[in-house]
């Protein structure tokens, strides 16, 4: 093998490597992806699929980024749970994945253009299914269901949270600012967020105590 690729491979690995990464602790860190959620079929997914339209069958009964599931998750030994947040038209943020609401819940339009108090009126079952629509094991079960993010906060005040910014919108970051900035400096240290580069920077300007990451590219 010549000398100059040898060279490259081993620039490429000390330029890789973790070593020179500070440990976040010396036992792994189990984090729950929005809490206990229903698996779906993950063959051809888009970011378009609606993923409750393929449901695997129902193993149990959680759903995604609710308070239930993230009580769920924390009784199993979880260390983490990440959420996702969209800012609605009062400024709160609700916790919900989906950037509409067609997919899983009764209702139609971009998640962020609506109320909470309206979101929390609505069916978060509503979607789905694992035969192709013949039955909807969560309809009627997921109403009043949606958490806001300051909801998840109270009700789990001691527990660590990735919080995901699911847009690139630098207003979103300066909302959420506020509302950590109202947190004590030991609590703000209990959460991540990442997401959008430009929200996130602005956070991770604000607090040293609170780790953040994006996606580079």
């Amino acid at each position: 093998m010549p000398v100059l690729l040898i060279a490259g491979l081993g620039l490429l690995y000390v330029i890789n490597a973790s070593f020179g990464v500070k440990p976040i602790g010396l036992s792994p860190v189990l984090v729950a992806h929005r809490g206990l959620g229903q698996d779906y079929d993950r063959q051809g997914v888009t970011n378009d699929t609606c993923t409750a339209e393929r449901m695997l069958p129902v193993p149990h009964d959680y759903l995604e980024n609710t308070l239930l599931s993230m009580k769920a998750t924390f009784a199993y030994g979880a260390d983490m749970v990440e959420l996702d947040i969209h800012p609605m038209v009062d400024g709160r943020f609700a916790v919900f994945h989906d950037w509409t609401i067609d997919c899983r819940i009764n209702g139609t339009g971009v998640t962020r253009e609506q109320a909470l108090e309206s979101l929390q009126a609505l069916d978060i079952g509503y979607g789905y299914t694992a035969d192709g629509g013949k039955t909807y094991p969560f309809r009627g079960r997921g109403i009043g269901m949606m958490p806001s993010l300051a909801e998840v906060l109270s009700t789990f005040p001691d527990r660590h949270f990735v919080i995901n910014i699911k847009s690139q919108d630098p207003n979103e970051g300066v909302l959420l600012a506020e509302r950590l900035a109202a947190l004590p400096p030991d609590r703000q240290a209990q959460f991540m967020v990442y997401g959008g580069s430009e929200p996130v920077s602005i956070i991770r300007k604000q607090f040293d105590t609170i780790q953040t990451l994006w996606r580079v590219g």
